[in-house]
């Protein structure tokens, strides 16, 4: 698991708070609820607007824009930036690249009955999909 490499993504130990050590930390993370920094931070990661965040999430796009940098998000909105995060982290170590990353994340594929990862990454079941590919590349298994 690249619990660093997540922690980064949503802007480090500083805007999470804590250091990310375990899938404990994660559960925990997303009972306090994560920040609009680090919503911030992934959104910078993916080069996104707020519209293009707030598709992602179970949050509308004027929410996002309402709340304050330290405020938090509730449960279900913190654990699909951190479902997104860790994808991001996998993505990243799989391409050893961003911008290969962001280019497969951006290219439809057939197993996801021909959208892009990217509209994947919505959902809880479309995120461990695109978890489950990113490990089937990884090791040399394509769909």
């Amino acid at each position: 698991m690249q619990l660093a490499q997540v922690c980064e993504i949503l802007g480090g130990e500083k805007i999470l708070g804590k250091k990310l050590e375990s899938k404990m930390d994660l559960v925990e993370l997303g009972s306090i609820g994560v920040t609009k920094n680090a919503v911030s931070h992934l959104a910078n990661y993916l080069s996104l607007s707020w519209k293009q965040v707030a598709a992602l999430l179970p949050v509308t796009e004027r929410t996002l824009q309402r709340y304050t940098s330290h405020q938090h998000f509730n449960p279900t909105v913190s654990e699909q930036v951190l479902h997104i995060a860790e994808v991001l982290a996998k993505g990243t170590e799989v391409f050893q690249e961003k911008r290969k990353l962001l280019l497969w994340l951006n290219t439809p594929h057939k197993v996801f009955s021909g959208n892009t990862p990217f509209t994947m990454l919505g959902s809880r079941f479309g995120t461990e999909l695109v978890l489950e590919e990113l490990g089937r590349i990884e090791f040399g298994v394509y769909s």
